[in-house]
């Protein structure tokens, strides 16, 4: 297996493409520990998926826009498997409005969890890889944070700033065995997605090179292979998701 005997958090593991992640890297192999901040039975029900297939599963209550909570989240991981050899961000959410009615509270709300979220979790996470010589970060960007979005401002400006991050941090942890990548998906077939209005789910779709939209285990089967060493030569790399969409 990829990923056999290593630990793992996965922020925002409890629903869509979360959920595909925190069952793609037990599946091969990984103990997986994610967090919620209100979805408390759905994130138990993953965690008896993860431990069905013989893996441990960790459930923690914690807000990723939280400093506190992301070092208390870190701590608990080490504490009760002794390592950290996984790192996926992937928690996020959107709440979009164009930019001359976009409210401060819109603006703060989303880049305080869609970014400020990452670098909770990396700041926690780095001083305990570089110590252990080892660590896969990947972090979830989007490629709307690539080349913007008509309403997005916010959404766009958290996912540009993540690809920063992660080329940043890429550089400042390389030789440590660390590596850090993003994953840039397009539209993904989720719940969220499903509540989008079908004109403008269409315009996505005719935007895609394969005409048809993504799946979360896409996303995750991605986000597996980045986290395993057969990935230990790619660092500070954006990869898309989006069936071409993003060409």
């Amino acid at each position: 297996m990829l990923l056999e005997n290593k630990n793992a958090i996965v922020t925002g593991g409890s629903l869509g493409i979360g959920t595909a992640i925190c069952k793609d890297l037990a599946a091969n192999g990984a103990n997986v520990a994610l967090n919620y901040r209100k979805h408390s039975a759905e994130a138990e029900a993953i965690a008896e998926e993860i431990r069905a297939m013989g893996r441990k599963a960790l459930v923690i209550q914690a807000d990723v826009a939280s400093f506190a909570d992301a070092q208390k989240m870190v701590d608990t991981v080490v504490k009760e498997w002794g390592r950290l050899d996984i790192l996926v961000c992937n928690a996020g959410i959107n709440w979009d409005g164009v930019i001359w009615k976009m409210t401060e509270e819109q603006w703060d709300t989303v880049l305080n969890i869609d970014l400020k979220g990452y670098f909770n979790y990396i700041r926690a996470a780095a001083p305990v890889m570089r110590e252990q010589g080892y660590g896969r970060i990947v972090n979830l960007t989007s490629i709307n944070g690539m080349r913007g979005k008509f309403g997005q401002a916010n959404y766009s400006a958290a996912k540009a700033g993540i690809i920063g991050l992660t080329k940043t941090v890429a550089k400042e942890l390389g030789n440590k065995g660390v590596t850090c990548n993003a994953v840039a998906p397009g539209l993904i077939m989720t719940d969220m997605m499903e509540k989008m209005p079908e004109e403008a789910k269409q315009a996505s779709l005719n935007e895609t090179a394969v005409k048809k939209l993504g799946m979360p285990e896409d996303v995750a089967y991605l986000v597996s292979f980045l986290c395993s060493d057969k990935a230990k030569h790619i660092t500070g790399e954006v990869i898309k998701v989006d069936g071409g969409q993003y060409i």
